[in-house]
């Protein structure tokens, strides 16, 4: 689904209307019951203030409380811009970015940023029939040994069900006693598990799964539908992003880029735009 600018424009154009919009979703509007007296409170805005009032009993709510806009003295309008600049870029959005065009600080974009990315946690996923599984480094470039072992750099595993959703989590290591427990977690027993040859994935039957291999060591990527190509490309995808977009990540935030990432892959068939999801789950 498209949502262009001038979309967001006309919903969205004042802090008013951004508040009138959380207050629809978090309190069934200006009709909404009073979590006080219970009646049908008819809420009227509190001059000077984002909160409103019950017309019955004078209970305050305020529609930022628990949300990522608690306590921020950041307008509104311009937090609900970055989150559609957010939602609109496939290999996301630099917060030197969205410094410029929303126009607030570098320190306080970045922490927007970090804030909005709170609402891609990833969601407890059970994959099942075909799904690969593989890992790949992230970070800067170094001198040395490259992939696997690589030094200044952060292992991140992944599972990709085929044409379906995936899951990636950074890791602090690739033994088998990371992996394993992590796709017991995330993968229905008797399902189809396809890897490269890596022994890390050796336990695989054992652990009640239809294990197929691909041999990326002897150059072999494709053997019948045996492949890894589907966890691959997402790895490409979420490489451009830090490369080319925020050029260096650093290991203790590259989570939360990762959860970024999965959540634009996971909806990207969906009907219902990025915007409109992340702000459901405000």
């Amino acid at each position: 689904m498209k949502y262009t600018i001038k979309q967001f424009r006309k919903d969205f154009p004042t802090d008013d209307a951004c508040l009138d919009y959380l207050l629809d979703v978090r309190f069934s509007g200006k009709e909404g019951k009073c979590p006080k007296c219970k009646k049908v409170a008819n809420w009227s805005r509190v001059a000077g203030r984002k909160t409103y009032a019950c017309s019955w009993c004078g209970k305050h709510i305020s529609p930022t409380a628990g949300t990522i806009f608690a306590k921020s003295e950041t307008p509104l309008s311009l937090w609900f811009q970055a989150i559609f600049l957010m939602s609109q870029s496939k290999n996301g959005v630099a917060a030197k970015e969205i410094e410029r065009i929303v126009g607030v600080t570098y320190k306080t974009a970045w922490r927007m940023m970090h804030q909005i990315r709170k609402l891609m946690d990833q969601d407890v996923s059970i994959f099942e029939g075909v799904v690969e599984a593989d890992e790949t480094y992230v970070g800067g470039k170094a001198r040395g040994k490259r992939g696997r072992g690589a030094s200044k750099k952060t292992p991140v595993f992944g599972i990709a069900e085929r044409d379906g959703r995936v899951f990636a989590k950074a890791v602090a290591d690739v033994k088998s006693s990371t992996v394993m427990p992590l796709i017991r977690d995330h993968v229905k027993v008797g399902s189809t598990v396809m890897t490269d040859e890596y022994p890390i994935y050796n336990k695989s039957k054992k652990s009640g799964y239809k294990h197929k291999r691909v041999n990326h060591g002897k150059k072999q990527y494709v053997r019948g539908v045996v492949h890894t190509n589907t966890i691959e490309g997402f790895w490409s995808q979420l490489k451009r992003s830090v490369d080319g977009t925020h050029h260096n990540v650093s290991g203790r935030h590259l989570q939360a880029y990762v959860d970024e990432h999965v959540f634009r892959y996971n909806l990207r068939n969906s009907p219902v735009h990025l915007f409109q999801h992340l702000l459901a789950r405000v």
